[in-house]
């Protein structure tokens, strides 16, 4: 039925920045606008969401149906880098943006295809390089192929990088140059030969220790020493707030087995009562879980991006997803009082995995929410705004203790919120060799790169 509804004009405009500039320079964007706080729209409706941030999510978009949004900044001259955070259970389409009116000028189309459910939110992005500058009517429209509902929306973001200040707006886009010549001595890289017996399973890893802790985050908040919660840091010793890929590549300590990998991996601090509980070690395994990972590629030196959400905050009984678990001998035999965390066998050890997304959009080396540059493996394959297949990163983590019915505390709150940083700074040759030998050819190797 068509509904067109009015009101108040809201635009939800998040994380703005304020830069300065000489009056040659272009002004960069950073503008959020939630799906609900449309000025009108026909056919939408309103539920809540499940997604990171909670709130409303526009729900049962058909072909047709329209949302308006009034006073979108699109900032100056520059490109400009269009997301849409989706689910969606079925179907395909796109969500064309146009300005001005229903048939406006194409400001920019959004691919949509199913997510896994109308609560499983990814983020989709597409670039502009040329568009209307300053505050713009935006309007929304739905396409699908057919007349069912083919998706939900929880929000757009608009992020222009002005006159090539990109990092300040928190987009940091890869140097083409140094990418390409990555690419081409990986591409060079004679595969060495897979041993019979080898399992073939994709998949190398860098064993690690502990290494220091600080109220510091490099990815989140650089260069503001302090303004974290406390994080456990694997991996390169010299990791704080003012880390750069250049100062990872230099200084050479790390807590990681091979010594090649120079990356930063941290985690929230584990708390029982109100002491400390540092991990007995983590292995990081990079892997693949395509079904065909022949084209999977290494890294980009410099590429960064986050698993979890450190501010959810929710229950986490016995059989929730992603949940700490209990390894070793005897497993779990109970629950700690509030029911979150596992209480383990004396044998047993806490432990936890994060498994973070495997495809890129092969362009940026971080985005602003530190996940938009990169998604989850969906269908089998990485296609549309994420083509380029990279390898499956996984953090085990794993503590020395049993727990109690005391239960824990992260330092980001309740379990719920574990997260992990990957600061990737392998040397190029040592990462591109792994990624060569076990995971394009599909045979287990350990931490030394070998069969």
């Amino acid at each position: 039925m068509y509904t067109l509804l009015t009101g108040a004009l809201a635009v939800v405009l998040a994380a703005a920045l304020s830069l300065t500039v000489s009056a040659q320079q272009a002004r960069a964007a950073t503008v959020t606008v939630q799906a609900e706080s449309y000025a009108a729209q026909s056919g939408v409706a309103l539920e809540a969401t499940a997604d990171t941030g909670g709130g409303q999510n526009a729900a049962f978009l058909a072909n047709g149906d329209w949302m308006r949004f009034d006073n979108v900044d699109l900032g100056a001259t520059g490109r400009l880098t269009v997301s849409a955070r989706i689910a969606s259970a079925a179907g395909s389409g796109t969500v064309e943006l146009r300005t001005a009116g229903l048939n406006g000028p194409l400001l920019a189309v959004v691919q949509t295809s199913p997510t896994g459910g109308w609560q499983n939110w990814v983020t989709r992005a597409t670039d502009i390089a040329t568009h209307p500058t300053g505050p713009q009517t935006v309007f929304a429209v739905l396409r699908g192929a057919t007349n069912d509902d083919f998706v939900n929306i929880n929000w757009f973001s608009f992020v222009g990088d002005g006159d090539g200040d990109s990092a300040a707006t928190g987009w940091v886009p890869v140097d083409q140059a140094k990418w390409n010549a990555q690419l081409t001595q990986f591409r060079a890289m004679t595969p060495a030969t897979v041993p019979a017996d080898v399992v073939r399973v994709p998949e190398f890893n860098a064993t690690c220790s502990y290494s220091h802790s600080k109220p510091d985050d490099p990815i989140v908040l650089p260069g503001l020493p302090g303004a974290s919660h406390m994080h456990s840091f694997f991996g390169n010793k010299s990791t704080d707030a003012f880390s750069t890929t250049e100062s990872l590549l230099t200084n050479t300590p790390t807590s990681c087995t091979p010594a090649n990998d120079l990356s930063a991996y941290w985690i929230p601090t584990l708390y029982e009562g109100d002491k400390a509980v540092e991990a007995e070690g983590m292995i990081i395994y990079y892997g693949s879980r395509l079904p065909d990972p022949s084209a999977t590629v290494p890294f980009p030196q410099g590429f960064r991006m986050i698993a979890g959400d450190a501010k959810a905050q929710t229950p986490t009984p016995a059989g929730s997803p992603g949940q700490f678990w209990c390894a070793g001998e005897g497993g779990e035999i109970g629950r700690s009082t509030d029911g979150n965390w596992p209480v383990c066998a004396p044998k047993a050890h806490l432990t936890h995995q994060l498994v973070f997304p495997d495809c890129w959009d092969g362009k940026n080396l971080d985005s602003p929410d530190h996940k938009s540059h990169v998604a989850f493996t969906y269908d089998g394959k990485c296609s549309g705004a994420y083509p380029v297949a990279i390898p499956n990163v996984s953090f085990v983590i794993s503590y020395p203790t049993s727990g109690s019915e005391a239960g824990f505390r992260l330092a980001s709150g309740m379990a719920s919120s574990i997260h992990g940083d990957f600061f990737n700074a392998w040397d190029n040759a040592a990462l591109g060799q792994r990624v060569k030998d076990c995971i394009t050819q599909r045979a287990k190797c350990n931490s030394a790169g070998a069969f």
